[in-house]
């Protein structure tokens, strides 16, 4: 795809394995000219196969960039500093090791954007950039005929290797001044490999007799002179080539031009504590010392706040005598810390809005909302905001980032199931947020059992009688309903939608489950006064702006729970409406949140605080942790059930009358001939009618398999993992590719028998490619269920049944194979009420019949059923 108009940006997407790709993304920004060239040549070089990663390094740092790319940008650029930073760079050549820098990877790790595949990065992930980055330059340097200097000019003219001169500063214990300043070079000495730093007067008399030489040296000094304030004098008057004593507001001047020196090619060497929040400014609030009176967002906490300059606290009195001293360096309880007027002005401003602020308190949610900056957000002075918990509140936190810290609350009797580890951890979770009276958002990857998690924890509300309110999507209605029934019978429910007969909520239940789309017209539903409201696929409401998603947030509820399989970060613009609805107020209004993301622009560093003030509601687990799931079997399966359209049950039913006039009509070999031929059409009514009648549209409407497909695609797509789905209609092939590549915005590939063998071959080798996103592939199942090793797909999807589970295995083994090294995710789709359902229950209970369908390669078997069985096992029981 290639980017029409400003609405797009390019945005790297990282993907479960580990592997960046670039894309193009719709977006509300507005780009340069400049930055708009940029990008495209960023993606020409990426479709080329070409390293876009150590162009990226080199990149000027002023080109506007989304946050995926402004992030790895940091990264890279981060590269090729230390790179150039290297002494004799142009002898190393492509041997040079560049160091990665840990106090580099922490921040890193902190500040990670809300990005798509954020969720993959790691320490190990980091590490695996910084070691491409390198791999990538020491390959460009063996292929490179020029210098090290005019390799790194092609890529960015204005930078500079670093030249043999090094400046130092470090404090001075003696004498008047308490810094000391002095210039070196490195000076290789008449047989001695390794160089060795002599002061650069020494310069003055090694290269007496040749001033060519000299100028060579110093080359890196009068370059940062053009543009520095302090290197002329110490020029002119011969200072450089001498020890200096500082007082702190020269030594101040130097610190500040530092970025200048190491830009011209000086390497300096300066004290460990000049970083950049040796020159922050802040105000940390306390919260928290005590348990408060009641829980929740609104739940006032004591507070008290402190004056920050660099970390080092500073009391208001301290900052107006510093006020009246001149800008520079000061010693403030044995460190030192910059001083800049307007800073300590503004904090001291912050300082007393802040006082005023908690005289009485403050809630959860200010104290969040302050943490996040979002009403400061558009102050000419920006402050941090600090936020320290006292003891009550950091075990608060503690748990939340860590739930094995968090006592078991087990789920009661009525609740038929054995939950695993990480299951009870959840369940722990969810219990633990709701004593605090915090909503709460389980993220957790697809298949690991987060409805299980839910139902528990609705048996735990049951000793209260309360009344809650699910809202799913439709075509997940049937799922609900059987989960219940299997694990928590019990549970007195209630399905609010027409299809289930609903007239009026009852006036005793426990658990009410209604749609998105009920919601919306149900009167009742959104006057009732609920204890919870939970959504289920929650990225429904993710765009503020729908009518479902107002119609969601005008429901009462003392308090909410989300659950969802996508990642929640991955993009920006859904976290606010999320988390307006979990916890409503926690990261402010829509448009203070707006005005908070543009800032993210020019300060990164705030992603890291938006997500320490989102990640404590966030419980999200990955079937690839293993220090968290150790015992997750590497294949799981789930039976997906979906309704039926109102189309597909009025052709059910006439189809159904056929069949018993069949029955009653014919015998023999016609009537076996008859029943496997009603058979085919079942299954391809339950598929789509449009399949069943060969009308070509194959709208999703009016399919409830295409409907939950979409769901399900849509959870892969946004986690950037792959799927194969196995039908045994070679014409359905086409129509699953159609729904796809319009879920994914990406085309898959189709195989099935009519494709020739040397063609198959090419299509595995591109699936299994990892440099191209190709998020699908449909097969039939006779053909792609042997001999194909498509292990880069971790979902199977059976989207009608063979009803031979050797036959299914064979299909499933495609993926879940040797060389395989994710979790298999198997959904096995069976359309709810029909002869799909009746089969399969035949199949799970292992009855006779069973057996024989394992031994059967065919349907035959059905044939031979008494009529009055056959007639049951066909009719529509909903």
């Amino acid at each position: 795809m290639i980017m029409t108009s400003d609405a797009q940006e390019l945005v790297a997407i990282i993907h479960p394995q580990g592997h960046m790709t670039l894309d193009w993304e719709a977006s509300d920004e507005e780009y340069s000219e400049a930055s708009q060239e940029f990008q495209q040549k960023l993606y020409r070089n990426d479709q080329d196969g070409q390293d876009w990663l150590l162009l990226l390094g080199f990149s000027d740092k002023k080109l506007h960039l989304s946050g995926s790319l402004s992030y790895l940008r940091d990264i890279a650029s981060t590269f090729t500093h230390q790179l150039t930073q290297i002494a004799d760079l142009e002898n190393q050549r492509e041997h040079v090791t560049v160091p990665l820098p840990e106090h580099a990877l922490q921040r890193w790790l902190s500040t990670v954007p809300l990005c798509v595949g954020s969720e993959y990065i790691s320490a190990t992930f980091l590490k695996h950039i910084w070691e491409q980055l390198q791999m990538r330059f020491q390959q460009v340097l063996t292929q490179y005929d020029g210098t090290v200097t005019e390799l790194i000019h092609s890529y960015q003219p204005d930078m500079h290797i670093a030249g043999r001169v090094f400046f130092h500063l470090v404090e001075h214990s003696k004498g008047d001044a308490p810094f000391a300043f002095l210039a070196t070079y490195a000076s290789h000495a008449s047989g001695e490999s390794a160089a060795r730093h002599v002061p650069l007067k020494h310069a003055l008399q090694e290269y007496a007799q040749h001033n060519d030489q000299l100028l060579e040296l110093l080359s890196t000094v009068y370059r940062a002179s053009a543009k520095s304030t302090l290197l002329p004098d110490l020029i002119e008057t011969g200072e450089i080539f001498h020890p200096l004593g500082w007082q702190p507001e020269k030594a101040f001047r130097f610190l500040k031009e530092i970025p200048l020196y190491e830009a011209s090619g000086i390497i300096c060497r300066i004290p460990d504590w000049w970083t950049p929040k040796s020159t922050e400014f802040g105000v940390n609030i306390s919260l928290g010392d005590k348990q408060p009176a009641m829980v929740g967002m609104n739940a006032i906490m004591q507070c008290s706040v402190q004056l920050e300059i660099g970390g080092v606290p500073i009391t208001a009195e301290e900052v107006r005598a510093l006020l009246n001293e001149t800008e520079g360096l000061a010693l403030i309880k044995n460190k030192w810390v910059a001083v800049d007027h307007a800073k300590l002005q503004a904090s001291l401003e912050a300082y007393e809005k802040a006082r005023s602020l908690i005289k009485d308190g403050m809630s959860v949610r200010e104290a969040l909302a302050l943490h996040t900056n979002i009403d400061n957000s558009d102050t000419e002075q920006t402050i941090h905001h600090g936020l320290s918990f006292g003891d009550w509140l950091e075990d608060v936190a503690c748990k939340l980032r860590d739930p094995e810290l968090i006592t078991d609350t087990p789920p009661t009797d009525q609740f038929h199931a054995t939950l695993r580890p990480y299951q009870q951890a959840g369940l722990n979770w969810l219990a633990f947020l709701d004593a605090l009276g915090f909503g709460a958002c389980l993220a957790d990857d697809m298949g690991l059992g987060k409805t299980l998690q839910l139902l528990a924890f609705l048996s735990i509300l049951q000793k209260r009688s309360v009344q809650s309110l699910l809202i799913v999507p439709a075509s997940l209605i049937a799922n609900w309903q059987r989960e219940i029934e299997k694990f928590y019978p019990s549970l007195d429910y209630y399905i609010a939608h027409p299809g289930y007969g609903h007239t009026g909520l009852p006036d005793k239940f426990e658990l009410v489950i209604t749609t998105y789309g009920m919601v919306q017209r149900d009167e009742e539903i959104q006057q009732h006064q609920w204890e919870y409201i939970i959504l289920d696929e929650a990225q429904a409401i993710k765009n503020p702006g729908t009518r479902q998603t107002q119609a969601v947030k005008k429901l009462h509820a003392k308090n909410r729970i989300i659950l969802t399989g996508t990642p929640v970060e991955n993009r920006l613009g859904d976290v606010w409406s999320l988390f307006d609805f979990v916890n409503p107020g926690l990261l402010g209004n829509q448009r203070e949140f707006k005005a908070f993301a543009k800032t993210l622009k020019d300060q990164p560093d705030r992603h890291g605080t938006l997500r320490q003030v989102i990640q404590p509601f966030i419980l999200r687990r990955l079937k690839t942790d293993k220090s968290i799931i150790d015992d997750l079997p590497d294949k799981i399966e789930m039976k997906v059930f979906s309704g039926l359209s109102k189309q597909q049950t009025v052709l059910y039913h006439d189809l159904l009358k056929q069949l018993e006039d069949i029955l009653e009509n014919s015998e023999g070999i016609q009537r076996r001939g008859l029943i496997l031929s009603s058979l085919t059409k079942f299954k391809q009514l339950c598929n789509h009618p449009d399949q069943y009648v060969g009308s070509g549209k194959f709208s999703a409407e009016h399919s409830g398999k295409f409907q939950r497909l979409t769901e399900i695609a849509q959870n892969i797509r946004d986690k950037r993992e792959k799927m194969l789905i196995f039908t045994q209609f070679k014409e359905m092939t086409a129509p699953l590719d159609s729904l796809l590549a319009e879920v994914f915005g990406h085309k898959g590939l189709i195989l099935h028998g009519s494709v020739a063998v040397k063609q198959r071959k090419k299509l595995v080798e591109q699936f299994q490619d990892t440099k191209d996103y190709i998020p699908y592939m449909v097969l039939s199942l006779k053909a792609g269920g042997v001999g194909l090793n498509l292990t880069s797909a971790n979902h199977v999807v059976h989207f009608d049944r063979w009803w031979n589970p050797a036959i299914e295995n064979q299909a499933t083994d495609r993926a879940f194979r040797i060389g395989q090294k994710k979790n298999v995710v198997v959904h096995k789709f069976i359309t709810e009420g029909t002869i799909e359902e009746k089969i399969d229950l035949m199949i799970e209970e292992k009855m006779k019949m069973a057996n024989d369908i394992i031994k059967a390669g065919d349907e035959s078997w059905i044939t031979e059923m008494w009529t009055e069985d056959l007639k049951n096992m066909f009719r529509l029981s909903l």
